[in-house]
C-alpha cells in the first residue's frame, strides 16, 4: 500500500547519523542523499521495496513531528525489536511509552518499543508473534 514515508528535519546531519544507525538494525544501507532544485537536502533510504525519507522542509519552518502519529518499522524477531529500541537510544533517541517486550491485546501479541527520533518524530519497531 505505501510507496515511501517522508518526515522532515531540522538538522540533517544529526538525523543521518541517527538514521543510518537505526535503519542500519533492519538491514538498511546509506541513504541516497539529494540536493533539491531549491537546494535543500533530502534522504532516501530504500529497503525491500520502501522507501524512508528525511528532509529539509522546503517551506524553509521548522520541521514539527505530527501529533498523533506513528511511523512503525516491521522487525524480524523480538531481537530485532530490542536491538532497534537500544541503537535508537544510543544515537540520540528517546524511549517512550512502556519498555521494550510482548504485549498482548485484542490484535494478538506482539513485540513493541516506541521511541522519539531527534526531532521528535515517534517510531514504533513491531514483531508480530506467528500463531
Amino acid at each position: 500500500m505505501f510507496n515511501h514515508i517522508m518526515i522532515g528535519s531540522n538538522d540533517i546531519e544529526r538525523s543521518k547519523r541517527f538514521y543510518d544507525a537505526v535503519l542500519a538494525t533492519l538491514g538498511a544501507g546509506e541513504p541516497v542523499r539529494n540536493e533539491a532544485g531549491t537546494g535543500h537536502v533530502r534522504l532516501f533510504y530504500r529497503h525491500n521495496g520502501s522507501t524512508f525519507c528525511i528532509t529539509e522542509p522546503i517551506n524553509d519552518e521548522t520541521a514539527t513531528f505530527a501529533n498523533g502519529g506513528t511511523i512503525g518499522f516491521k522487525c524480524n524477531s523480538p531481537e530485532q525489536v530490542r536491538e532497534f529500541h537500544d541503537v535508537a537510544i544510543a544515537h540520540g533517541g528517546v524511549s517512550i511509552e512502556d519498555p521494550p517486550g510482548l504485549r498482548n491485546g485484542s490484535l494478538g501479541p506482539m513485540h513493541l518499543a516506541y521511541v522519539r527520533d531527534p526531532d521528535g518524530n515517534k517510531l514504533c519497531a513491531i514483531y508480530r508473534v506467528k500463531q
